[in-house]
């Protein structure tokens, strides 16, 4: 039998369970040996009949049971199995991915381009029911992986991410914007957003009036994470056919890339969003996440076809009452019993 169990912390409680049958079998004995002080066994049988060994054992079995059913319950032991239709309510969220060469900058540890796909990994952890998306860009822009709920896999598509998947040079965000607004599966104007992760650095795509007119048309907010430093700036690494490291150079002087806060803050604004200068520092996106971007209108999604465990906890709490029931009748009956032989005497 295929068998789940739903609480596994509760498995703690069956030491408790053993511990309370343990105390109870040695108190019987410890009750047993002083009664015996006092009178001999036929004595007790017939002036004491609870204190015998086969009714006091009887109803340590019956709460050892009754002990035993309440933790199956707790435990939220399934088996067998239904299909049910789950309603999914959440937000569409589509990331923007700079995976230009200047994102190779190594001012964040590893370098600006894998801290950006941490930080995606991190909002997908507490984004629940939300589907996600993505976009990557640099002197153009793709979706590279459609609107899914299914974010284990999103994870594993992110992890190839890189510069090679887009040829040609440069960071036209505004294009990422356009690209985005067309990955929405959703009409009505609202559970929508964008984020968009780069260093800022933009060639003359247009990103405010993109991120206005999405927002205006679509009812798409705009946010924006800056990564990168904003005074000092970074070299940006590059590999030689020789496997020797050396640095982008533009007519023979190194190229230094900065972060370009001025242009994420217009871009959220635009977009009715919020702007997150990350820079150079470690930035708790989960909670980013929770704090601006699952403020959006949420939305009912098609519902969800679940195979899931039947859970059969009720049947362990009825059994666990019906053995208290039937050991309390047990303890009635022996008092009967005790008053109707006194009446007789």
């Amino acid at each position: 039998m295929d068998i789940q169990i739903g609480n596994m912390s509760s498995l703690f409680w069956v030491w408790a369970v053993c511990l309370a049958v343990v105390a109870m079998v040695v108190a019987l004995i410890a009750r047993a040996r002083a009664i015996s002080k006092f009178a001999t066994p036929n004595l007790v049988s017939r002036i004491l009949p609870e204190a015998s060994w086969k009714r006091s054992g009887i109803r340590i079995v019956c709460l050892a049971a009754a002990l035993l059913m309440m933790l199956a319950a707790l435990m939220d032991v399934r088996w067998g199995r239904n299909w049910r239709d789950v309603p999914q309510k959440g937000i569409e969220v589509v990331f923007l991915l700079d995976i230009s060469r200047s994102m190779l900058a190594e001012d964040i540890n590893p370098n600006r381009l894998d801290r950006a796909k941490q930080q995606i990994t991190d909002m997908l952890d507490v984004m629940e029911g939300d589907r996600a998306g993505l976009v990557v860009f640099a002197g153009r822009a793709k979706q590279q992986i459609p609107l899914t709920s299914n974010h284990h896999d999103f994870k594993l598509m992110l992890e190839e991410v890189g510069p090679h998947c887009l040829e040609r040079g440069g960071s036209r965000l505004g294009d990422a914007i356009r690209v985005a607004r067309s990955c929405f599966l959703e009409e009505s104007d609202d559970h929508k957003a964008i984020v968009i992760i780069t260093d800022g650095e933009d060639h003359e795509s247009k990103p405010v009036e993109e991120a206005q007119d999405a927002y205006a048309s679509q009812g798409i907010r705009t946010f924006t994470v800056g990564l990168g430093s904003m005074e000092k700036g970074a070299r940006i690494p590059v590999r030689l056919a020789s496997q020797n490291r050396s640095y982008l150079q533009h007519e023979g002087q190194e190229v230094w890339s900065r972060m370009n806060g001025d242009v994420l803050k217009q871009v959220a604004l635009a977009g009715e969003g919020a702007y997150i200068p990350a820079g150079t520092k470690q930035v708790d996106m989960g909670d980013v996440y929770g704090s601006y971007i699952s403020s959006v209108e949420q939305t009912e999604f098609e519902s969800a076809r679940i195979n899931s465990y039947i859970p059969r906890y009720p049947w362990f709490v009825g059994l666990a009452l019906l053995v208290l029931v039937i050991d309390t009748l047990w303890m009635a009956g022996i008092g009967q019993q005790i008053f109707g032989g006194g009446r007789q005497s």
